[in-house]
Formats: structure tokens, sequence, C-alpha cells
């Protein structure tokens, strides 16, 4: 089956928007608290209206779908549900006018639930498509390759928004009004209308087949629901505690860095966009084992593809007319992430335990030292969060057969784990509580979970005489 790449550039210019709007999180959640004078706590509903919107998008998805009967995609078509997402999603950063005029975080985070709200059906629909656009066999690279379009914009996003507001990157400006926040979310809103328009008349196709005689590995007993199986419950709150210290971490930056180094909101965008950068530097790491090539090439390339994912970053703020010398010592940092990535040996389980056990050290690092060496430590997280995402859903769909969908769409669901855990270490970082460097702790505990689930998962498939095998794609 060949590939129509015409239509499958298409299909992954929305997962720009995805990552491009969830960054740009992490430069409003300070600007919102400095102009409206809200606590670490209440500025992180922000990330919580986010990321809770795609719980809520999926259950009234699952709900239509079971009213009408049958899938709902399957009636009103793949690319007409993501066309419809993205107009959910211009309707949200609609609000944010009036809550810029009206000086308005309740109506402001509204408008950000329902960009989310339309990102969830988005993501629905765009993944089944990308898997079956083009030969089966190619399915990880066409996500890896949507996954790597995503991180552009997680690593462009802040940039673009603090150039937005603040009139220059790092420029120390400050804000006067709070209005400026508006235009770039309704120009970005012009945007989503425009694709939605072009999703419509592309070549994109409408229907997909589903094959449903996807038998269940016969070393595992078939069950009843997707949620009897250990591997898929234990990968639910691993998913929800990745995503949150992910997600947490990065949110939770701009304050840290505000009160104990003295860099303001305004300058906070660099480092905030070399943590989402980070992710893309350890994807493009692992996606080094999916190259047929020589053993030697593979080797070359584990070290080649970080740095050139590093130099995206450093051109991105070299545009951005960033200082980029700040930046050069986490060439170092690099490093750790890719002796990890060797040591794991392509096995999800090993990768998730290695790299869990990388990112309590660098929290705790971070949480023992001052200055730029501790806000260094706190963004390699975002290196060692990088593969985490397929490695956890791989072990968590292993074995469900024709429960896999069903526990597919159970775990898209706990991605809502990015607002409330965000939001737990915002409340835990007030100055009567924890403050804001020892609340970092939080993110240690995640990972001391995901170190569990690694090492559990590998005995339940140990047990069942199930080799584990490396997974490439990454789209999260």
């Amino acid at each position: 089956m060949q590939t129509n790449r015409s239509a499958l550039v298409t299909l992954i210019s929305v997962f720009f928007f995805w990552g491009f709007v969830a960054a740009s999180n992490d430069i409003l959640i300070p600007v919102f608290k400095e102009k409206l004078n809200l606590e670490q706590w209440q500025s992180q509903l922000i990330s919580v209206a986010f990321y809770l919107a795609y719980t809520v998008g999926s259950i009234i998805y699952i709900g239509i779908s079971k009213l009408y009967g049958g899938d709902i995609l399957n009636k009103i078509g793949y690319k007409n549900g993501i066309a419809l997402g993205l107009c959910i999603s211009a309707i949200g950063t609609l609000l944010f006018y009036p809550a810029a005029q009206l000086v308005s975080f309740n109506l402001m985070i509204t408008g950000l639930f329902i960009v989310a709200l339309g990102f969830s059906l988005q993501q629905t629909a765009a993944n089944p498509l990308a898997i079956v656009m083009g030969d089966p066999k190619e399915a990880s690279q066409r996500l890896s390759l949507a996954g790597g379009v995503n991180n552009i914009g997680t690593t462009i996003g802040p940039l673009v928004i603090s150039y937005a507001i603040f009139g220059a990157v790092g420029s120390g400006n400050k804000l006067d009004d709070i209005g400026a926040v508006k235009f770039p979310y309704l120009i970005l809103g012009a945007a989503f209308l425009l694709v939605a328009i072009i999703f419509k008349y592309s070549s994109l196709p409408n229907k997909i087949n589903v094959d449903e005689s996807v038998e269940v590995d016969s070393n595992i007993p078939s069950k009843k629901s997707a949620l009897n199986y250990p591997q898929l419950v234990l990968g639910m709150i691993a998913i929800f505690v990745y995503v949150g210290v992910e997600v947490a971490t990065a949110s939770n930056l701009p304050e840290y860095m505000k009160h104990c180094i003295n860099i303001e909101t305004s300058n906070a965008a660099p480092y905030v966009s070399l943590f989402w950068a980070s992710l893309m530097i350890g994807r493009w790491t692992s996606s080094a084992g999916a190259f047929n090539v020589k053993p030697t090439t593979k080797q070359l390339l584990r070290f080649l593809m970080p740095y050139l994912a590093f130099g995206v970053f450093l051109l991105v703020n070299a545009i951005a007319k960033s200082d980029l010398t700040v930046f050069y010592p986490y060439a170092f940092v690099i490093l750790i992430m890719i002796g990890a990535d060797i040591l794991s040996k392509g096995n999800p389980a090993r990768q998730l335990v290695i790299f869990s056990v990388c990112g309590i050290a660098a929290l705790i690092f971070g949480m023992l030292t001052t200055g730029l060496v501790s806000v260094y430590a706190f963004i390699s997280v975002g290196l060692f969060c990088s593969t985490l995402w397929p490695c956890i859903f791989t072990l968590a769909i292993t074995g469900l057969g024709k429960h896999t969908n069903q526990g597919a769409s159970y775990l898209i669901m706990m991605i809502m784990g990015g607002g409330l855990i965000s939001w737990l270490q915002g409340w835990l970082a007030g100055s009567d509580l924890l403050g804001i460097k020892a609340s970092y702790s939080v993110g240690v505990l995640c990972f001391v979970y995901l170190a569990y689930y690694g090492w559990k998962a590998s005995k339940i498939f140990s047990s069942l005489g199930i080799r584990l095998e490396a997974s490439n794609s990454s789209n999260h």
C-alpha cells in the first residue's frame, strides 16, 4: 500500500497544533499569575482545564457512540471528525477576546478547555488515520514523523507566544495589558478554521477498515473486558503519572526560575522551550533504532540524532535572538540520556525503569543545587520523559487482543494527570507548604511508580513467556 504523501502532510499538521498549544500554556501560567495575583495552585488550573478536557472529550465520544449504536467517527467520517474538532478548538480561541477584555481568568480557562476538547476529537481520529495511511509495516515510522512534528510545535510554541505577548523573547519586558494575550490565540483560531477547510476538501480517507479478527496472545487467557488485564490497569495509572510529571515539571519551571534565580517570566520562554525540545531530543535518539542500517551506523545515529535535534532548538532560539551561550553546557547532559538509551537495549520495560531512575536523580539533583545547574537538572526531566509514552503504551496493551482499542481509549483518558498533578505541585509550592523547590518531590514520587510499573510489567510478561520488543512510535 502506497502512502499518499500530500494527505499525510495534511494529517500531521494537527500534531503541530497539539504541541504548540500545550507548551504555550507554560507561558500563560506565569503571565496570568502575575497579572491577576493568583496563587501558584490557582494558575495551574490552566493545565487542569487543558488536560481534563481530553478525559471529558473521551467520555463524551464514548457516550455519543453508544447512543448511536456504533463508533461515531465511522458515521461522520474521520477527516470530517478532525475538521469538526478544529472548529471546536477555534470556538475556544474566540473566548480569549472577551476573557482579555473582562480580565476574566475563568473565561480564559473555559476557552482553553474548549480548545483541548476539540483536540481530543482530533487525536481520536488522527492517530488511527496515520496508522492506516500506507504500508502497515511503516505505521510506527509515520507516527514517529507525526511525533516529530508535535515536538517542533512544543519547541517553538513558548517562543512565539512569548514574542506575541512581550514583544520579544527574553526581553525582560513587563506585561502592561493582559489584552496582549488575546491576539495570538485569535490568529491561532483563524489557523484552525483554515486547516479545517483544507481537511474537509483533502484527499484524506473518511473511512477506515478495522480488522476485528485480532487474537489475544496464546499465552494470555482472553478476558471479558480490557480492565481485567493487570498490565492495562497499572498502565492507566502509569499514563496518569507520566503525563503528570512531564507537564508539572515544565509548568512550574517559570515560577521556580523567578523566585529562586531571579529570571523574569518574559525571559523564561527559551528555558521552557528547551524542556519541550528535550522530548524531541530523546525521541529522535530512540528513533535511531528504527532505521534499517548497519549496527555501526545505528550506533552512530544514536549520537548524531539527539544533537541534530538540539541543533534545531538552537536554530529556533537564534532566530528568536535568544542568548545561546547559556544553553551550550546542556550538550553534556544529553550524553547521560544517550547512555541510558543504549543501556535499555530497546526493551520498553527496561527503558521505563532506567529512564525513571534517571528522572528521579535529575529531580533530586535539581532540589539539592542552585542556579542554572538546578534549572538544567529540572529541564533534563524532559529527556527522561521523552520515550515513556510509547513504553507505557506498549506494555499496557500487550496481549489485549480484541480489547486493544478499548484499552487504548482508557489510556487516552488518563492524560488528565497532566492537569491534576501539575495542580497538586502548584498547591504544594505555596510558601506555607513545601515551597516551589521542594514541590518537585511530587515528580520523584511519579517516577518511583513508573519504575515500579516497568519492573512489574516485566515480571507479568516473563511469567507468561512473552518477550518484549522495542516500540519506536511516539506521538504525545
